[in-house]
């Protein structure tokens, strides 16, 4: 309400019989600076930067004397000034008194810390940009974001006029709003006449829309929600169950005796006016026109809360904290220069400037005369700080209850269980989120263009996981494990290599261990039949040595199976590619001795000479003496050594040998290649030679079945991993070496045991004569 430009806060005039209060306990104490009454100054800025500025110029340099119970003609010393229960006014009084360096009594923002324990994400700024720079970055600190700023039109002379087209448009934006937005928490501040402007904006959008506006507001310590009362029952459904931060306070003792003596005397007329004429209807010193004069026997607590309370509230509480911080300030300095010769008991001579207080201020710590412990910490004067629930009533009264405390030293609790919330939440804790939480093995990604706390849930990549709501980023397990099915934990890989008790591992063994009995079979069936012509045909020697480096290569494979070593993986591949080059290199020389015998008997020609052993002896051993040297440098230069391939599997750990040079181990394979392809062009030439026991053919054959074997094997082995690559290998190295054996020895072992008639001299001198 307003008389002219005279607006009434009812409410805020306990601030003043506060302040009072403490002003008359400090003069009435003997023992508490002694011989010095503190006087003081009164000024209303009737919501306006002008009179703002006016009063504090005022105050600093024009005569006052509107001081009970302190008469003196000289100019007062003002020493500091309380004052600014807003950021806006607080400004505009630092302006002017920051040159003077006046002590200033601050308040503490600790909006954010609240948001972080209910997980809320929505700011409504309604002061302007300082307090949402202040406030964004803290919230930033403790992952909180901003979804939407609304700010409220507000006339300082509450002229809240629907015609307005600034004022239609604020009401559409902020009911656009809080319709649309999936946040349910609304942190707002700025004075009390920005809580009146914001109750009648939404208490306009709801009449327009009809639908209930549910949220949770959290408001400043200087918001009092019984101002929204004036709404005809407006606040008892939108602002009930609202949170708010105020001071914490214990009940001063004589405050509301204070209250119920007080009598608007001469001293207090004018401060007291107004607030008699519209609380009492009467006046005291005839101001008002049609107004009765005040009997005296008014009575503050015969009032309403919505106009006075008789506890003292926590603004009140701050501002008698205030006044007896500067009140022991004052007192430290006149101990500390007690010993000064003083002038009439008076700081008159003291010299005390208003920022000599400040390094006084800071040490101040007392118990106030509620026995609270009352200090000042960075942000201003601290005795902590108390979490009110407001629960409100259709018939405008209203219930605060304590929920929660936030101590001196920024200790925070809160119990859920006791706040009321709105009705709109049937009690259940609200959720302010754009999005529900992401659950274990997801990830959030930030919705372009929205603020950040606005994301979607992605599922985390195959090689990653998360074992944590709402998590920023998947992370990537350890070399030695790997992400379950739900990807919400890493769990241990395990080691994996062609084992000699699997099925693959243990047929591969059988099959070895089979072909070598039988390698041994053919073996000793040559040495009991050395002589015959069969035997004798194709030289013994070379046959021998065939046979015995085919039963080393059937040998040579059980080196690849089992759990590799260092010796293991030292001979493998070299014992391999030796023993198949003495093979391959024995046949190669087995089918030139068929050719240059063809070739001798045919008259005149000279190739007689070369039909001795010692030929075929040096092509097996030159040709096997190359390979011998690639082996003899691969294992000097870069042996293989035992390896473990973290990458290749996801969930196996694959114990490998590493070759440590793949370009000696493809030089190993290409020679065997080589001298395969080599035999295979001489064998298939010699194919048709007309000799009894030609051969030609059989190793034609046997190359064949080789050389598919082997080109079988790069591609396969190329785009396997792990011991599929070994079994690739095994396969090709027990395929390749049982074609030699069956292809070249087996139609001799069936003349030998089951047609001892075709091995006879008889039948070679026949088919010679023939």
């Amino acid at each position: 309400m307003k008389e002219g430009n005279v607006i009434i806060e009812y409410k805020h005039y306990q601030h003043a019989l506060a302040f009072l209060f403490a002003n008359h306990e400090i003069n009435r104490n003997p023992t508490f600076l002694p011989n010095v009454t503190l006087g003081f100054k009164i000024y209303d800025n009737f919501f306006k930067g002008m009179v703002t500025y006016k009063s504090i110029l005022n105050l600093l340099f024009k005569q006052q004397r509107d001081m009970p119970n302190y008469k003196c003609d000289k100019k007062g010393d003002v020493l500091s000034i309380i004052g600014g229960f807003t950021v806006e006014y607080v400004i505009q009084m630092a302006n002017i008194l920051s040159h003077y360096k006046f002590p200033q009594y601050a308040k503490i923002f600790v909006l954010a810390i609240m948001c972080k324990h209910f997980h809320y994400v929505t700011v409504d700024d309604e002061s302007g940009e300082g307090f949402l720079q202040r406030l964004t970055p803290l919230m930033a600190q403790k992952s909180i974001c901003v979804a939407f700023v609304e700010r409220t039109v507000i006339d300082k002379d509450l002229k809240l006029d629907p015609t307005q087209n600034a004022f239609l448009k604020n009401i559409f934006s902020i009911n656009s709003t809080l319709l649309s937005t999936t946040a349910n928490v609304v942190v707002v501040n700025g004075d009390s006449q920005t809580l009146v402007a914001l109750a009648f904006l939404l208490y306009f959008a709801e009449f327009i829309h009809r639908p209930h506006i549910g949220k949770v507001w959290i408001t400043p310590p200087q918001w009092d929600i019984t101002r929204a009362t004036e709404n005809e029952g407006f606040c008892a459904k939108t602002f009930h169950g609202t949170l708010s931060f105020t001071t914490s306070t214990r009940p001063v003792p004589g405050f509301q005796d204070f209250l119920q003596t007080l009598k608007p005397d001469k001293s207090l007329t004018r401060f007291l006016c107004f607030f008699y004429k519209y609380t009492f209807r009467c006046c005291q010193d005839g101001k008002f026109k049609n107004c009765k004069h005040c009997t005296g026997e008014e009575k503050l607590e015969s009032l309403p809360q919505s106009l006075f309370e008789m506890e003292m509230s926590d603004q009140s509480y701050r501002i008698y904290n205030a006044l007896y911080a500067v009140a022991h300030a004052l007192n430290a300095i006149y101990k500390c220069r007690a010993k000064t010769k003083l002038n009439r008991g008076t700081f008159k001579m003291l010299n005390i400037e208003p920022w000599q207080m400040h390094s006084f201020l800071k040490n101040v710590h007392f118990n106030n005369g509620a026995g609270h412990e009352v200090w000042f910490a960075d942000e201003g004067l601290s005795s902590g700080l108390d979490v009110i629930n407001w629960v409100t009533f259709p018939n405008q009264s209203f219930l605060k209850i304590q929920v929660g405390k936030m101590s001196p030293s920024q200790e925070f609790s809160i119990h859920d269980d006791a706040i009321v919330w709105n009705s709109r939440f049937q009690q259940n804790l609200p959720c302010s989120t754009c999005v529900g939480s992401c659950r274990v093995g997801h990830s959030k990604a930030v919705r372009e263009g929205e603020a950040i706390c606005c994301y979607d849930c992605t599922p985390c990549p195959d090689d990653m996981m998360s074992n944590q709501t709402d998590a920023v980023h998947c992370v990537i397990c350890p070399e030695d494990q790997y992400p379950n099915k739900n990807q919400d934990q890493c769990i241990p890989k395990r080691m994996t290599f062609l084992t000699y008790y699997e099925p693959l591992g243990i047929s591969f063994v059988s099959i070895a261990l089979s072909f070598t009995t039988m390698t041994v079979l053919v073996i000793l069936i040559f040495l009991k039949n050395w002589n015959t012509p069969i035997v004798k045909a194709n030289n013994q020697n070379l046959t021998c040595i065939l046979l015995t480096s085919i039963l080393l290569c059937y040998l040579s494979s059980l080196l690849f199976i089992g759990k590799p070593g260092k010796v293991s993986c030292l001979l493998r591949q070299s014992a391999f590619g030796i023993s198949f080059s003495v093979a391959i290199s024995c046949v190669l020389a087995k089918t030139i001795t068929v050719v240059l015998a063809f070739m001798a008997t045919q008259p005149g020609n000279r190739m007689r000479k070369w039909l001795g052993k010692k030929v075929a002896h040096s092509i097996v051993l030159f040709c096997s003496l190359i390979q011998v040297g690639i082996c003899t440098a691969w294992l000097s230069t870069s042996p293989p050594f035992p390896d473990v391939d973290l990458h290749s599997q996801t969930e196996q750990i694959i114990v490998e040998c590493n070759e440590a040079s793949i370009i000696m181990l493809y030089s190993v394979l290409g020679y065997v290649g080589f001298l395969a392809l080599t035999s295979f062009t001489v064998a298939f030439l010699a194919r048709k030679l007309p000799d009894t026991f030609n051969e030609a053919k059989f190793i034609t054959f046997s190359m064949l079945v080789f050389c598919s074997v082997w080109i079988s094997f790069i591609p396969a082995y190329l785009s396997s991993n792990g011991k599929d690559v070994v079994a690739v290998e095994v396969f090709a190295i027990l395929a390749s070496n049982t074609g030699l054996l069956i292809c070249i020895f087996l139609p001799k072992c069936y003349v030998i045991v089951l047609k001892p008639a075709l091995n006879s001299k008889q039948l070679l001198t026949e088919k010679k004569s023939s």
